[in-house]
């Protein structure tokens, strides 16, 4: 389980990244990894 949950959060890093070209996009990459980890916690817990 904490694989998957770190493979969710290393790739969503890794897209914030390679993505990052203004602050907006920043602001945007950094809250599409927070929705990540959370869907993944949530799946976790089910």
């Amino acid at each position: 389980m904490r694989k998957i949950l770190l493979s969710v959060v290393l790739a969503a890093s890794m897209a914030a990244v390679a993505a990052c070209n203004t602050v907006e996009g920043a602001g945007e990459d950094v809250q599409a990894a927070g929705a990540a980890v959370e869907d993944a916690a949530k799946d976790a817990a089910d």
